[in-house]
C-alpha cells in the first residue's frame, strides 16, 4: 500500500464532480487501501478520493467509534433528519475548524468494495463525516456551508 498525497484547497480537483465507480476490481480495493493509509497518517477521520487527486465515488470513513473503516463506493445519502451545529475541519484545509450546520441523522445507500449494495445510518459525528466526505464527490467544500 502507499500513501497518497492530500489535495489542499486551491487545487482544481477539489472542485469537480466524481464519477462512479463500474469496475469492482482490485485496482479498486488497492485504491481504499491506500486511502485508508493516508487518513491514518494524516490523523484523520475520512478521506474522499477526490482528495487525492482520483476522481471517483469513493469515500472512507472511520470516526474511532469501534465499528470500523466505513468503506463506501458511489454512496448517496437517501434520508436524512434533524440538525446539528459543530465545528468541522478538511484534511484538504488544514488548521481551520469552523461551525457547519449538518442533519443529526444520516442514512447512505453505497456499494461496497465488491459491489454488493450496503445501507449505513450515521448519527451525531457519524452522520456529519458522511455528509462531508460526500460533499467532497461533488466538488463541494465544508468552507462552502460555513453558518455565517
Amino acid at each position: 500500500m502507499a500513501l497518497r498525497e492530500i489535495r489542499k484547497m486551491g487545487d482544481e480537483v477539489l472542485r469537480k464532480k466524481s464519477r462512479n465507480v463500474d469496475k469492482f476490481d482490485d485496482k479498486l480495493r488497492i485504491l481504499i487501501e491506500d486511502m485508508i493509509e493516508t487518513m491514518n497518517a494524516a490523523e484523520g477521520v475520512g478521506l474522499a478520493a477526490p482528495q487525492i487527486g482520483i476522481l471517483k465515488n469513493v469515500v472512507v470513513i472511520d470516526i474511532g467509534d469501534g465499528n470500523g473503516v466505513y468503506k463506501l463506493i458511489n454512496p448517496e445519502i437517501i434520508s436524512s433528519e434533524g440538525s446539528q451545529t459543530d465545528d468541522e475541519g478538511c484534511l484538504s484545509i488544514p488548521g481551520v475548524f469552523e461551525q457547519v450546520e449538518r442533519p443529526n441523522v444520516v442514512t447512505v445507500k453505497a456499494q461496497d468494495e465488491n459491489g454488493n449494495e450496503i445501507v449505513v445510518t450515521g448519527e451525531g459525528f457519524l452522520a456529519r463525516a458522511f455528509c462531508h466526505e460526500l460533499d467532497h464527490l461533488n466538488g463541494v467544500l465544508f468552507v462552502d456551508k460555513v453558518n455565517k
